[in-house]
């Protein structure tokens, strides 16, 4: 393979539409500006890369590798990452809206601020995270683990929580309308005092 060809990828401002890149090497990558539409990037490798201000749309991400990659105010907005690998990846003021992350890793994975509405995250081990001031407004998380994960002023309007693991975490300052609280475990969760009185509500009690 020539110098040329080993080189790690570096693209600007560029547009790609209905393109496949599958079983592409992206390590290292530096991505700014660009969009991909419609793309197939299973099976693509892109650890180590950065993506800024990128916008992927209806991207499939099937198997593809994100190890330890970097991710600042980009989207990933109705995309497929099953059976991706986000061991180590970070996401700082990024837009995930709609994207399902069926048997992904998401291990040690980062995420600061952004919007992950109706993103299905259904069985996620999500332990211990700093989830601060993210919208899942109506996210799927089901049956997720979020045990001692720090949710305040996190925007959860509508989410499924249906057996999810809370014990230890922290809500306060977390928007809970249209979740009902009594299905919830409770159980060593911190809530603020508005937060408790809705939940004194929600089992009858009448506030005075």
């Amino acid at each position: 393979m020539s110098e040329e060809q080993a080189a790690p990828i570096e693209w600007s401002e560029r547009r790609f539409e209905r393109e496949s890149f599958r079983d592409t090497d992206f390590t290292d990558a530096q991505l700014d500006g660009c969009t991909f539409e419609e793309c197939d990037f299973q099976g693509a490798r892109l650890d180590d890369a950065v993506t800024r201000a990128c916008w992927f749309i209806s991207c499939t991400f099937t198997s593809a590798r994100f190890i330890s990659s970097s991710h600042e105010t980009t989207a990933f907005t109705n995309c497929r990452f099953d059976f991706a690998s986000l061991f180590g990846a970070t996401f700082v003021g990024c837009k995930l809206t709609g994207s399902g992350f069926h048997d992904a890793d998401l291990s040690a994975m980062k995420i600061a601020g952004g919007d992950w509405s109706y993103t299905v995250l259904v069985a996620q081990d999500l332990r211990a995270r700093d989830l601060r001031d993210i919208r899942f407004a109506e996210a799927n998380l089901e049956d997720c683990n979020l045990e001692r994960s720090d949710l305040r002023n996190a925007d959860l309007i509508h989410a499924n929580f249906r057996n999810a693991k809370l014990k230890g975490a922290d809500l306060r300052g977390a928007n809970l309308d249209g979740i009902d609280l009594k299905t919830l475990d409770l159980n060593r969760v911190r809530l603020d005092v508005g937060q408790a009185i809705l939940l004194a509500r929600s089992h009858g009690a009448v506030i005075e």
